[in-house]
């Protein structure tokens, strides 16, 4: 895909690096609601083979440092101050609409397709906010890698529930690549702005910190789910900043006042 080339200074495509971190997607989300699909209320072994997808992920602090270009709220004018808001929103909704799919795949709950059909909208939502950035090719590209996301996410769910432990590893480490090709995508759209090291390391940190809070409830710790959930919450609007950050830096004309 090509994108205008950043106009910003220099040295914040050279800024001190941030320390490592561990997951979410963009596409994350989806992973869990194409499991909560395929999976099917009835099935009364579903949250078990779900929680069995899962590999150990440390629930560490997994903070990032705000983006060297990221601004205060009271720096920002009308029209950065807009974008921040709005890319906050609809990242708070991904969160959230993702939570609530985990509780009611987790209860069986009547609720669960309503539940996915809102998070399913929330990834629209998301798309057509860059589009007037990124274009429709852009839009299309990343709609591509999403669905790639999902297609992983049933192959994991179906190996679990086969008891296929190759299968199921085959399938897990798929989806990191799949999150590593979303970082991917971010940074060849906006090179100059998201480092790839930067956006591979924030889509895996997202991931993690999910089936970390998703295992949690499956496994019916509730207490550490809501606590574990806060920590990937947390994480998400540092990643939302990050990018209104990105692409303020990287269309200076959009934002002048």
């Amino acid at each position: 895909m090509h994108t205008p080339r950043s106009t910003a200074p220099s040295t914040s495509h050279h800024a001190p690096r941030r320390a490592p971190v561990r997951f979410a997607a963009l596409g994350a989300l989806l992973v869990f609601a194409s499991m909560f699909t395929a999976c099917g209320s009835d099935d009364s072994d579903g949250a078990k083979a779900a929680a069995a997808t899962t590999t150990s992920v440390e629930a560490a602090d997994t903070t990032m440092a705000p983006h060297p270009m990221a601004t205060t709220v009271g720096t920002r004018n009308a029209s950065e101050a807009a974008l921040y808001a709005a890319m906050q929103n609809l990242w708070q909704q991904h969160m959230e609409w993702t939570y609530a799919a985990v509780a009611a795949f987790t209860v069986d709950s009547p609720g669960l397709s309503a539940t996915v059909d809102r998070l399913l909208q929330n990834q629209v939502d998301i798309a057509q906010a860059v589009e007037p950035f990124y274009g429709p090719e852009g839009t299309q590209q990343l709609t591509t890698l999403l669905q790639d996301h999902i297609k992983g996410a049933v192959a994991v769910l179906t190996a679990a529930k086969a008891g296929d432990s190759a299968a199921k590893d085959k399938a897990v480490a798929d989806e990191y690549a799949n999150a590593a090709a979303i970082g991917d995508f971010l940074a060849s759209a906006n090179p100059d702005n998201w480092d790839k090291a930067d956006m591979e390391a924030m889509m895996k940190t997202h991931i993690d910190q999910t089936l970390v809070y998703a295992t949690d409830m499956l496994t019916g710790d509730w207490a550490q789910g809501i606590t574990d959930y806060g920590k990937a919450e947390a994480h998400m609007i540092e990643m939302s900043d990050m990018l209104s950050a990105g692409v303020i830096a990287q269309f200076p004309d959009k934002f002048t006042k």
